[in-house]
């Protein structure tokens, strides 16, 4: 069936129009700002001198996304200006992943490279918060201090909401763990720490060797101005002589920690690391099992009385964080380990 021409027309204005009426009925998303959306947490208090991420802080709701994050107003709580977290510096990232199999120092740090970043910020489309580990207590108040103020602005082209007088109360730096300083007055309350696991015979009393009977002093070596990074561990008798870590004969020095260049005498074993030890929250071969902390693990075979043979060990669980020439220093104090077959 043929139509004229002007009812063609008709037809296909009256679509186009009915086409448009229906796209006018379906409603436009329009972006908003949930009148419901709030702050998780309201309180900071990062340790200096470490990489610190805080997420998912804010609670979105029915806040639709992109949205943009912004902090304004740093103050102290005297309420003036805070110039000092508003500091742009080289901080270092990753541009690649880190694996934990790495086989050079120079590949973990071709994984790694400077870029400028203010020392307190937040992500402008995550709203996550970092303080970088290059902030100190050289330059940020800590407690007990009261610590800084803040604001946050949330926003998208549907509009903007303003959470007012956030904290941020850092703590100072605790170079390593565990530790043997008071984080309020940054001051050592003892010298030594303690190791995570003791599993030896004494010497001279024949009595199983404890925590307590071992001291271990975790500290920074003057390098000379050489700025080395390198990780040193020692052990001392109780008559303060060295023992041989060949002693420890089934250790695997080579696979002890993520160390590289690996130089052994009668005195300690050196290696060349890459600082934070970890250097991620990630399980490798040289951590916990959570990743958080690197392990050391220094073992031997004895054989005790009837022929058994069974394993002695002595472990830490450690971490640091300040780059440097470290060491790690073993002190038995109450008696010495029995290296001998009984």
């Amino acid at each position: 069936m043929k139509f004229p021409r002007f009812t063609c027309w008709f037809l296909f204005a009256a679509g186009a129009i009915s086409l448009l009426s229906c796209k006018r009925l379906i409603p436009q998303e329009r972006e908003n700002i949930g009148p419901e959306s709030d702050i998780n947490q309201a309180v900071f208090s990062p340790t200096l001198g470490r990489t610190t991420t805080y997420e998912d802080i804010f609670s979105k709701q029915s806040t639709t996304y992109p949205a943009t994050f912004k902090i304004l107003n740093f103050r102290r709580r005297s309420g003036d200006a805070a110039r000092e977290l508003e500091t742009v510096v080289p901080v270092t990232v990753w541009k690649q992943a880190y694996t934990g199999k790495e086989t050079s120092l120079q590949e973990i740090e071709n994984k790694r490279t400077k870029e400028n970043h203010q020392l307190f910020e937040i992500g402008e489309h995550s709203g996550d918060l970092t303080l970088w580990a290059e902030a100190s207590s050289r330059l940020f108040r800590s407690q007990p201090d009261s610590g800084y103020l803040f604001d946050l602005e949330v926003s998208n082209s549907g509009g903007r909401r303003y959470f007012q007088a956030l904290r941020l109360m850092p703590m100072k730096e605790i170079p390593f763990e565990p530790t043997n300083i008071d984080q309020l007055t940054g001051m050592p309350t003892r010298a030594y720490v303690f190791p995570s696991t003791v599993n030896m015979k004494g010497d001279s009393t024949g009595r199983t060797l404890s925590a307590s009977d071992v001291r271990v002093y975790i500290r920074k070596v003057d390098d000379g101005g050489k700025n080395e990074h390198k990780l040193t561990i020692r052990f001392l008798d109780k008559q303060d002589r060295f023992i041989n870590p060949d002693r420890f004969s089934n250790t695997n020095w080579a696979g002890l920690l993520h160390g590289f260049n690996m130089v052994k005498n009668a005195t300690g074993v050196t290696y060349d690391v890459a600082y934070p030890i970890p250097l991620a929250r990630l399980r490798t071969l040289y951590t916990t099992s959570s990743g958080e902390m690197a392990t050391l693990r220094f073992s031997y075979f004895r054989t005790v009385v009837g022929g058994e043979t069974r394993e002695n060990y002595l472990g830490l669980d450690f971490r640091i964080f300040e780059p440097g020439n470290w060491e790690i220093v073993f002190k038995f104090v109450n008696d010495n380990p029995r290296f001998t077959n009984d």
